[in-house]
């Protein structure tokens, strides 16, 4: 679905990411990992095309496009939710609806697909609240419906349930997982909790310093054996992950 070939982003005249290749096969979710700073979310914005690259190409079902001028087809596939759930000003029915009446969806589609995501995500008793009296976990459900309620071949998670309790983030966790496996949506998601990232998949790319490291497999993850620079980050990572095989 999408091919990223001798990419790199720069800010200020200093590269900050560098990616010689990275495939997304469809239906393929998998976990971004690596520590603070490590280019994780440049890259989820760069996949997003948010980001403008200084080299290489991006391919999106085999169609090479820039961020800088991507087609409004490729960036309409794409839906993005944020570690903050921003809230537009409104009900929480006019947050879910912007991108359908943006793309031009008649009343009644609106109000039919909007009620499936928000029933679907367990807060259409919610549709008429003001979106910004939402408790963190209500508004992240929120977000979750605006993304998916355009039905994007593509969904990105930059750290969603970072801030939220352990009962909401399993909670949450539990029904997205379901709705992944139901429509097979290709995902990729940032995440610093490994069990987050082990609950959703046994995939996982890993990056540092803005290169990408390599592609591991849940097995593959534990044996990793690390550089200096990233022994620190890969125990803090991987004893819990030992600990619990």
């Amino acid at each position: 679905m999408i091919t990223i070939q001798n990419v790199t982003v720069e800010k200020y005249g200093k590269k900050i990411l560098s990616i010689p290749h990275l495939d997304i096969q469809e239906g393929e979710m998998t976990a971004i990992i690596g520590p603070n700073g490590a280019g994780k979310s440049t890259l989820i914005k760069t996949i997003a095309l948010l980001e403008d690259t200084a080299t290489g190409s991006i391919q999106f079902e085999g169609q090479s496009i820039q961020p800088s001028n991507a087609p409004l087809d490729a960036r309409r596939s794409i839906s993005v939710v944020f570690q903050q759930p921003l809230m537009l000003d409104t009900t929480v029915f006019g947050n879910v609806s912007v991108g359908l009446k943006i793309r031009g969806y008649s009343k009644k589609e609106v109000k039919e697909k909007v009620s499936y995501w928000l029933n679907r995500l367990n807060v259409g008793h919610l549709a008429n609240r003001h979106a910004r009296t939402l408790s963190g976990g209500e508004a992240q459900r929120i977000a979750l419906a605006r993304a998916l309620v355009t039905e994007p071949k593509i969904l990105l998670l930059d750290e969603p349930f970072s801030a939220l309790d352990l009962p909401t983030k399993r909670s949450i966790l539990h029904d997205l997982k379901t709705i992944l496996k139901e429509t097979g949506i290709t995902t990729l998601f940032i995440s610093h909790d490994y069990q987050e990232a082990l609950f959703l998949t046994d995939e996982f790319i890993v990056v540092h310093r803005g290169e990408l490291i390599g592609r591991y497999t849940y097995e593959e993850l534990k044996q990793f054996n690390s550089s200096k620079e990233l022994d620190a980050f890969m125990k803090e990572w991987m004893t819990p992950l030992v600990a619990n095989a």
